[in-house]
């Protein structure tokens, strides 16, 4: 292991996967399923592909990636500088500098960096909540991670347009309840929406999260996937998420 410097208030996890590890924020926002299922949803992403992966966060998303796609380049974009300084330090830990680029920035301004139609394909895990809306954390990082505050649902899918090349792939995980703002904003943009999973944690519950997969410039049709359940009735996770975690 390479020598990285780690904080005091950090951790270094084993993602359990291919020995990938992740340095985390004890008192910071921490990725949870919703990224692991997001990452496996997007893992049919062709070789050599360049993947843009937005509010990239701890790095978790495109480490993983790395991991289980032979994509060429990943590029990582994270507002939060720290939080990005901890993705790009997590990116040397896993010694892959010569496949994953952190940016510090907001995605509002990734044609500063990148042409129009440049990328394969994006992925995305974007805060869930509308500004104003829901229970709000006292932490600004946690905020950020969770609420509208620097970017909206509609900036990320119109900049995924710009970038995107012409049937370039956008793969999403976002909350059920804001699943027609988001079809409408990708029909929208161009964005027609494909492939549909809801999430739910139990069969006998409500679903918690859905994985939308979109196409630059399709046409219309949209699958609607099987369900993904995460848990057996008696607690224990189901066949299916326990090979998504590799078990």
């Amino acid at each position: 292991m390479k020598k990285i410097d780690i904080k005091i208030n950090e951790t270094i996890d084993d993602l359990e996967f291919n020995n990938l590890k992740i340095i985390q924020n004890k008192d910071g926002f921490k990725f949870g399923i919703d990224s692991i299922l997001l990452s496996d949803f997007a893992k049919k992403i062709k070789n050599n592909s360049l993947v843009l992966d937005i509010g990239s966060g701890s790095g978790i998303i495109s480490i993983l990636l790395a991991g289980k796609t032979k994509a060429e380049k990943i590029v990582g974009i994270e507002i939060q500088k720290d939080v990005a300084d901890m993705a790009k330090r997590s990116v040397i830990l896993n010694n892959l500098e010569d496949r994953i680029e952190i940016i510090n920035d907001n995605i509002k301004n990734i044609e500063n960096y990148f042409d129009n139609n440049y990328f394969d394909y994006i992925v995305t895990n974007p805060p869930y909540q509308k500004n104003n809306t829901g229970l709000k954390s006292e932490d600004k990082k946690n905020l950020i991670s969770r609420h509208e505050i620097e970017c909206t649902l509609e900036d990320i899918i119109q900049k995924s347009f710009k970038v995107l090349k012409d049937k370039g792939v956008l793969y999403m995980v976002h909350r059920p309840e804001r699943l027609v703002d988001i079809l409408c904003a990708m029909r929208k943009n161009r964005i027609e929406p494909k492939e549909l999973r809801l999430v739910y944690p139990k069969i006998s519950n409500k679903p918690s999260l859905v994985l939308i997969k979109g196409v630059k410039n399709a046409k219309e049709f949209l699958k609607v996937q099987e369900p993904l359940i995460i848990y057996n009735e008696d607690g224990t996770y189901t066949r299916e998420l326990l090979n998504i975690y590799g078990k």
